[in-house]
């Protein structure tokens, strides 16, 4: 049987490929998709790899918050790694100018030693070495800076700023940065100056926030688990955080992994509208093969070989649609590697990876097999006689071994998306959306089919010809009705639900926090400067209020006496690094106790801590549970005898741990400050708070907002590009229907206009019938768009859903008119043609 279907289904395909055009644009389209994000997913992924020790600044790192090391512990690193180079990382305010004059801005410290970096090198605008550029030259210490300070400041090399009470000379702008991407998120730009130089700045005294970091280089060879083990053990309650090279940047990891897995998704999305296009041109291929398929059966091939011949010569095209994809999503990002690299935050090592293309094409396979054995199925059981005589059958099931190897398939491509994506909660999420979308627009369409029969019959209709027409068209069995609504309506409802999310992410940003944020978060204000603080920052006109609050930094080490990360059982944020902690004889302004109850102003017994109550319930502490906090390098274990509701989106001043005030007694901190205030006072706000007091440093709400817009703008535009890969599919396969119904429509223009309707009319009546196709594509579609949207503000980002009308809108009039471009291009032959001559042709 196999090698007379091959030869039979080969001979056939000598006549070219015509009819299977549709198959090959959706599934290229589709596998090239996902091979394009898995291309570039793994350029990242290995460039992150290769770069991870520079990255990273050394082979393993120890960090410690708002403290350096020990002598005991710096003697540690120096027995065990071969150079240790010390880096101090922290936040501060550079000035230039006097007066009204006097300019400020945000900055994030770098302070050097002399052998940083340990791997790599810095680069700089004047071609020079780091060391030159930082070397003292007429009493005055160097500093780069990156481009963005000196632009905005209007700073040039030679120029003079202040930072804390140290004056520096910019010496050089800052082009690459070896550990800049593994930085993570900051809110100013990247200064560098020697660590030595930062002595006389009043930066960094007791209760000061800064990070120290000491990066390590270690002998080949060496056991990055049992250094790590050993660090821990030695210094378990010191406060150490450890990475090495093996985990260098694990959350810029997490955010490549997750948008990966969310645009491969996406891909799938855009391949399952492919495979509806797919189902469509088989159908109607095997329907221009009627005569062929009569003709094989009455010279008594049997239903299995006619299935056979036609499964080959779909797999062969299958695999050179596959093959296509392949090529494109592995060439594209090949050839667009500069543009690409140049835009990416993170090193990315572009090239040809197997397993982006195996996926892509796995994929793509499953999917052309499982949109055709249902119409290769229904065909295979056709008998020769309805072939020949046109019978139109009754639509029937395919056998139930063909449903069973359908849904097995499915299965299979579901749990293989699970398995591949890396998320299982986003593949079934997003797995489950489309399962929804397409049942919800399976039924639109045939709900569409019944109502358009129906309203054909009615007043509706009555003296409208052109519309009853459409009406009866939409309603016919032809098919079209659903392949034009499945099709375009998940193009649609994926650009639909991008809308509604992004919509929402930019109201969250821009909309809703700002009428409740304070203008400027100032730390390290010294307890001595806080009394003239407050003074200054309330005499400003266009100050509404001020918040202070003490603060230090605690990192959680220990929950009821066992490692905090065991004891949760998972990686919980308030785990993953130092944490704002503060003191309290009373409940702050506002506060709700939901459990337990504070203590006396004048308590001094043993430290007694309140938990923010959410947080509490997520890492399973309830009261009299007992917490360790490493603070400034000593244990403090506090019992938890409140917990309160605290809402971290205010903005305001909020802590996840408040202790007695005895409890810190006597460790040295500096306090942290909230002005709420409006845009035109801002800046004189900034002058008169920083003059004196060069080392409060200020952080603007609005620029750290404006830095989270444009990275979720960055995201959005990503989504958008998936969503639109996905709409082009639909439109092709919209296409693909128009087209696949020409026939069809030049019959009926050529009976229609014999009965003595006129072109106009005929027109009309093709083009009511798209917009209305299209239209109830688009409504559905905004239903799904919808749910998406809701479940990722609401559920995934926690926030309050807002409904975007204007994208729902746009999404319905563009289905609608897509539909209506479509028809009308492929009606201009049925018009052209001569009813005469077409209904001859037909006798």
């Amino acid at each position: 049987m196999i090698p007379v279907a091959w030869r039979l289904a080969t001979r056939e395909l000598r006549g070219g490929l015509r009819g299977f055009y549709i198959l090959l644009i959706c599934l290229t389209l589709g596998v090239a998709a996902i091979a394009a994000v898995g291309t570039v997913r793994s350029a990242i992924e290995h460039g992150l790899e290769r770069e991870a020790a520079a990255m990273l600044g050394g082979d393993a790192k120890m960090e410690f918050a708002y403290r350096f090391a020990t002598g005991e512990e710096r003697g540690w690193m120096d027995r065990h790694a071969a150079v240790v180079s010390e880096i101090v990382d922290f936040r501060s305010m550079v000035a230039t100018g006097a007066g009204d004059a006097r300019r400020t801005g945000l900055v994030q410290v770098k302070g050097i030693d002399d052998a940083y970096p340990l791997i790599g090198a810095v680069t700089l605008a004047g071609g020079g070495t780091l060391r030159d550029a930082l070397a003292t030259r007429d009493g005055l210490p160097g500093m780069v800076a990156q481009g963005l300070l000196l632009d905005r400041l209007g700073l040039r090399p030679g120029d003079v700023v202040t930072l804390g009470t140290q004056r520096f000379r910019i010496a050089d702008r800052i082009v690459t940065e070896p550990d800049g991407a593994g930085a993570g998120f900051t809110l100013g730009p990247r200064v560098i100056v020697r660590r030595a130089d930062l002595a006389g700045s009043g930066l960094l005294g007791e209760g000061s926030l800064f990070d120290s970091e000491y990066r390590l280089r270690l002998a080949p060879g060496t056991d990055l688990d049992q250094l790590r083990d050993a660090a821990r053990a030695a210094f378990a309650d010191a406060g150490l955080q450890w990475r090495d090279r093996r985990d260098a940047t694990p959350s810029l990891r997490r955010f490549v992994d997750r948008l990966g897995s969310f645009l491969v998704l996406m891909g799938l999305a855009g391949l399952a509208v492919g495979g509806v296009g797919v189902g469509a041109a088989v159908r109607g291929h095997l329907d221009g093969k009627k005569e062929t398929i009569a003709t094989l059966r009455t010279l008594g091939a049997e239903s299995n070989t006619v299935l056979l011949v036609y499964l080959i010569q779909i797999g062969l095209v299958a695999t050179l649609g596959i093959a296509l994809g392949l090529a494109l999503g592995a060439g594209l990002p090949l050839a667009a590697a500069p543009l690409i690299e140049s835009r990416l935050p993170m090193p990315a090592a572009f090239g040809l990876y197997a397993r982006p293309l195996v996926e892509a094409a796995v994929y793509g396979g499953l999917t052309a097999l499982i949109f055709t054995l249902w119409p290769l199925a229904r065909a295979r059981d056709i008998r020769a006689a309805e072939l020949f005589r046109e019978i139109e059958t009754r639509r029937r099931w395919p056998a139930p071994v063909f449903l069973a190897a359908i849904l097995a398939l499915v299965a299979l491509l579901i749990a293989l998306a699970v398995r591949l994506s890396g998320d299982t909660r986003l593949a079934l999420t997003t797995v489950g959306g489309l399962v929804f979308a397409l049942a919800l627009l399976l039924a639109a369409a045939l709900g569409l089919r019944l109502a358009a029969r129906r309203a054909a019959r009615s007043r509706l209709s009555g003296g409208r010809p052109a519309l009853r027409w459409a009406l009866a068209a939409l309603g016919g069995p032809s098919g079209e009705t659903a392949a034009v609504v499945l099709s375009l309506g998940l193009g649609l409802a994926v650009l639909a639900g991008i809308g509604q999310i992004d919509y929402n992410m930019r109201h969250l940003v821009a909309a809703e926090l700002p009428d409740r944020a304070p203008a400027f978060f100032f730390v390290d204000i010294q307890d001595d400067q806080l009394a003239r603080f407050v003074s200054a920052a309330e005499s400003e006109p266009g100050v509404e209020r001020v918040e202070t609050a003490p603060m230090l930094r605690g990192v959680i080490t220990r929950i009821n006496g066992v490692p905090a990360r065991e004891a949760v059982g998972h990686g919980h944020w308030a785990l993953s690094g130092d944490r704002g902690v503060t003191y309290a004889a009373a409940p702050p302004p506002g506060t709700t106790i939901t459990q337990g109850e504070w203590w006396p102003a004048d308590y001094a017994g043993e430290p007694r801590m309140s938990f923010a109550e959410e947080e509490a319930g997520e890492l399973g502490l309830r009261l009299g549970d007992k917490v360790t906090l490493n603070v400034l390098g000593r244990d403090l274990t506090a019992t938890i005898t409140s917990l309160r509701r605290v809402d971290f989106r205010s903005m305001g001043i909020n802590f996840l741990m408040i202790l007695n005030p005895a409890a810190l007694a006597g460790a040295p901190h500096g306090n942290i400050a909230t002005v709420y205030a409006g845009p035109e006072a801002e800046a004189p706000l900034l002058r008169a708070v920083t003059a004196d007091a060069p080392n409060i440093t200020a952080i603007s709400v609005r620029e750290a907002m404006d830095q989270a817009s444009d990275a979720l703008r960055s995201i959005s535009a990503a989504t958008r590009w998936g969503a639109g890969a996905t709409l082009l599919t639909g439109i092709i396969v919209l296409i693909g229907a128009a087209a696949s119904g020409q026939r069809a429509r030049v019959y009926e223009s050529a009976v229609l206009r014999t009965l003595g309707a006129t072109r106009a009319r005929v027109l009309a009546s093709f083009a009511l019938r798209s917009a209305l196709a299209g239209l109830a594509a688009g409504v559905v579609a905004v239903i799904a768009g919808l749910g998406a949207g809701w479940w990722v503000t609401a559920r995934v980002m926690e926030a309050d859903y807002v409904f975007a009308p204007g994208s729902a809108l746009f999404v319905v009039a563009g289905g609608a008119l897509a539909s209506l471009v479509a028809g009308l291009v492929f009606a201009l032959r049925p018009l052209r043609a001569r009813p005469a001559r077409v209904l001859r042709a037909r006798e």
